[in-house]
């Protein structure tokens, strides 16, 4: 009973994922957010504080990679999603070992437990879609601030190999400096979150 119900919420997750990120393309819904999570967030530029930029979006990252991870944490079942990888690797070995031999008999029997095998493997992999929709609740609130605020930067960042970029409109290939900065920040931290806080994975 509880596998539907598992099914269904992750697919509904998935949906408003979805439906939060096609609203967020809309411009004056971009707009809106953006002016609204400024009363939050535009105080780090002004003084006292007044951060440099490129500071507030390594903060922002570790904020959203933090949230992100303790979401994941406490939402996907990583062991169980450990223990259905290594059942797979177990049953595909076996099944290449049965074909090898041409064991018959062994390769129906190992196809009558395939279909459940499949319907485990993705009944963890929707797990995944579970923590999306309050990821991105938050997250991309901070993106479209980040988008309203970026055209009244002008600081720089210096990135190997590419040098000193323009925050907002220098560009390596066809990556605007600031997101590929965001990226950086996001992943490297995220990782160093997940380590600390023995998050698993895929």
């Amino acid at each position: 009973m509880d596998s539907p119900k598992k099914s269904s919420g992750s697919m509904f997750s998935l949906a408003v994922a979805m439906g939060i990120i096609f609203i967020s393309t809309i411009p004056v819904v971009r707009h809106t957010v953006g002016m609204a999570m400024d009363l939050l967030l535009g105080p780090l530029l002004a003084d006292p504080v007044n951060l440099p930029f490129y500071v507030i979006i390594l903060i922002l990252s570790a904020l959203t990679g933090l949230y992100s991870s303790l979401l994941q944490k406490y939402t996907i079942d990583y062991e169980r999603l450990q223990e259905v990888q290594e059942e797979m690797k177990e049953f595909q070995k076996e099944y290449r070992d049965a074909q090898l031999s041409k064991d018959e008999r062994r390769i129906k029997k190992l196809e009558s437990k395939r279909d459940k095998m499949m319907k485990e493997q993705l009944e963890v992999s929707q797990e995944q879609f579970k923590p999306m929709a309050y990821i991105l609740l938050v997250s991309i609130p901070i993106f479209l601030w980040l988008i309203y605020k970026m055209p009244l930067q002008q600081g720089a960042i210096f990135f190997p190999y590419f040098g000193r970029m323009a925050i907002w409109n220098g560009t390596i290939w066809i990556v605007p400096a600031w997101i590929l900065w965001y990226m950086i920040c996001s992943i490297c931290i995220s990782q160093v979150i997940r380590k600390s806080m023995n998050i698993g994975g895929i």
